[in-house]
C-alpha cells in the first residue's frame, strides 16, 4: 500500500502542482484550536499538515516557533495529547499529517511505543530535526513497522556524497532547507534553490519540499515553480500569534493559507 504522503505527491505531480505543507505548533494557543485549524487549513488549500511537538530546547527553530512552543507547553500540550488529537482528526480527514518532534520527546515516550501509537493514531511521517539519518537506526525499524515515513533534512551546504546519502534515506519527501540558519530567516536566492533541487532530483525519485524562509505568497509561488513541495512554518505561526486572542483566529490563518496556495497555483499555471 502506498502512503497518504506518496499518494498526495503523486496526484499533485500528475497535475503539475507542488504540495503546500503547512506547519503549526500543536497546542498553540491550545490543542482545541489546533484541532479546529487542521480541517480549515485543508479547505484553504493545504496538502500536508506538519504538526510541531512543543519542546523546551528547539535548537533548529527561530524565535517565532520557540515562542509558540513555550505557549503550547504552558497550555499543557503533551505528545500523548497530540496523538489523541490526530486520532480524532482521522475521523474527519485523510490529509497527510507529519509530526516534527525533537528526539528527546520521542525517547522519553519510548521509541517502539511512540511509533506504534503514532501509526495507530494516523500519523504518516516524522521529522526529527536533531536526528540525522546516520543516527536513526533505533527509530527506523519501529517506524517502518508502524507505517511512519522518516523524513530527513538536507542542507544547502551538503557535499555531493552527503546529498546522495540523505536523499536516498528520506521517505515521503526530502526536506530541503533553503538556507543556513534557523526557521524564520529570509529566503533570498530562489535560483540557488532551483539548482540544488535539481541536483537532488537527479539522485533520488523522492519528492523535494523546500522549507525555511518562505514567508509570503510571492515566496510560495516562486518556490512552487522549482520544487515538489513548499513548506511554510514561521509565517503561519506569526499569524496564529497575532490573532490568538481573536474569535476569528481560525479564519485569519485559513485566509493566509488560501493566499499562499493561490499564489502557488497561479505561478505554476503560468509556467505550463
Amino acid at each position: 500500500m502506498t502512503s497518504r504522503l506518496d499518494r498526495t505527491f503523486s496526484r499533485l505531480r500528475d497535475g503539475r502542482q507542488a504540495a503546500l505543507i503547512t506547519y503549526v505548533m500543536a497546542g498553540d494557543p491550545s490543542l482545541h484550536e489546533t484541532e479546529q485549524l487542521v480541517p480549515k487549513l485543508e479547505e484553504a488549500g493545504a496538502d500536508v499538515i506538519e504538526l510541531g511537538v512543543p519542546f523546551s530546547d528547539p535548537i533548529a527553530d527561530g524565535p517565532v516557533i520557540q515562542q509558540a512552543a513555550e505557549r503550547a507547553l504552558r497550555s499543557g500540550t503533551s505528545l500523548r495529547a497530540i496523538l489523541q488529537m490526530v486520532s480524532r482528526l482521522r475521523q474527519h480527514t485523510q490529509i497527510p499529517i507529519v509530526l516534527m518532534a525533537y528526539y528527546n520527546s520521542i525517547h522519553a515516550f519510548g521509541l517502539e511505543r511512540f511509533c506504534r501509537e503514532a501509526g495507530a493514531a494516523g500519523v504518516d511521517g516524522l521529522i526529527v530535526p536533531d536526528m540525522p539519518p546516520d543516527e536513526s537506526k533505533p527509530l527506523k525499524e519501529p517506524a517502518a513497522a508502524s507505517g511512519l515515513q522518516l523524513i530527513f533534512l538536507l542542507a544547502p551546504t551538503s557535499t555531493n556524497q552527503r546529498r546522495t546519502y540523505v536523499a536516498r534515506q528520506s521517505k515521503g519527501f526530502v526536506y530541503y532547507v533553503s538556507l543556513t540558519g534557523i526557521t524564520g530567516a529570509k529566503l533570498n536566492n530562489v535560483d540557488e534553490v532551483r539548482r540544488n533541487v535539481e541536483k537532488i532530483r537527479k539522485i533520488s525519485p523522492t519528492p523535494v519540499a523546500v522549507g525555511f524562509g518562505v514567508a509570503t505568497p510571492e515566496d510560495a509561488g516562486n518556490v512552487a515553480a522549482v520544487a515538489d513541495g513548499v513548506i511554510v512554518g514561521s509565517a503561519i505561526v506569526k499569524q496564529i500569534a497575532a490573532h490568538r486572542q481573536d474569535a476569528g483566529l481560525v479564519e485569519h490563518v485559513a485566509g493566509f493559507v488560501h493566499a499562499l496556495k493561490s499564489a502557488m497555483t497561479a505561478r505554476q499555471t503560468s509556467r505550463r
